[in-house]
């Protein structure tokens, strides 16, 4: 994505980030998913949030979270806002994520 604000896209943008995560943690791990997921819709230009839990097939990812932002613009200044949250918490989820075990993939997609 770009980080020149005057030639940041007015089309949507999601965020999907993939986990593989172990047994023993899922229900932490989804709720700490879900929390995040509350403090994402409150935010300017947050369409929509999703947390799903693979229930069936053949994909080694078993947690997906999505979000839908209206544009680059709104995922900029989230992203601005998450930080100083997870800072003001003491949560790294980097750390979260390596201490449960848990594998991703992250990545910002668009409509092709």
């Amino acid at each position: 994505m770009s980080n020149d604000l005057a030639a940041l896209s007015p089309a949507p943008v999601f965020r999907i980030d993939k986990f593989v995560v172990p047994a023993e943690v899922r229900a932490t791990f989804i709720a700490q998913m879900q929390r995040i997921q509350a403090t994402l819709r409150t935010l300017p230009g947050c369409q929509r949030t999703l947390v799903l839990d693979q229930t069936g097939g053949s994909g080694e990812f078993n947690v997906l979270t999505l979000v839908e932002w209206a544009n680059e613009e709104a995922v900029a200044s989230a992203a601005v806002v998450v930080k100083k949250k997870f800072a003001d918490e003491g949560f790294d989820p980097a750390a979260f994520t390596r201490n449960a075990g848990v594998r991703s993939d992250q990545g910002f997609y668009a409509v092709a």
